[in-house]
């Protein structure tokens, strides 16, 4: 018997997979589970409109993602910190104030769990973050931190 897996079925397959399985184990298991459906027409077409939509997402997704990096590839945000004696700043400037001053400075929504800064940043100075967005799609910021 022909059937489309709802969910995934360890030794069988993945969600979404069609395969020809024996009519008992397909009736007696995965049917009753409701792991499966029988593979007819109707779940079959329903089955291909979920993949295309599904990779219509990713796609919408990933060129939303190249158009973010675009605006924002080489670009310098400044952070203001302040510090005490010897230049230490107070605590220290982290993804999420990069985040934030992305956000205020060029309009960028970006995830503060994409942005990786190269090293801690805890004085003054030009620092560089990469920025790691989903299906491959990255760039890399400057952090500038001063005095404010």
């Amino acid at each position: 018997m022909k059937v489309i897996l709802l969910k995934d079925v360890k030794g069988s397959g993945k969600a979404g997979d069609t395969l020809n399985v024996a009519d008992g184990y397909a009736r007696n298991f995965l049917l009753a589970k409701g792991l499966a459906v029988e593979a007819n027409a109707k779940n079959l077409n329903e089955l291909a409109g979920k993949k295309a939509s599904a990779q219509h997402k990713l796609d919408v997704e990933k060129a939303e993602n190249e158009k973010i990096a675009a605006a924002l590839d080489g670009k310098e945000v400044v952070i203001t910190a302040k510090a005490g004696q010897g230049g230490k700043l107070f605590g220290a400037v982290t993804s999420g104030n990069v985040a934030e001053a992305l956000k205020q400075q060029f309009g960028q929504n970006v995830d503060k769990k994409k942005i990786n800064l190269s090293s801690e940043i805890k004085s003054f100075g030009d620092f560089t973050a990469a920025i790691k967005m989903s299906q491959g799609v990255s760039c890399s910021v400057k952090v500038k931190v001063v005095e404010g």
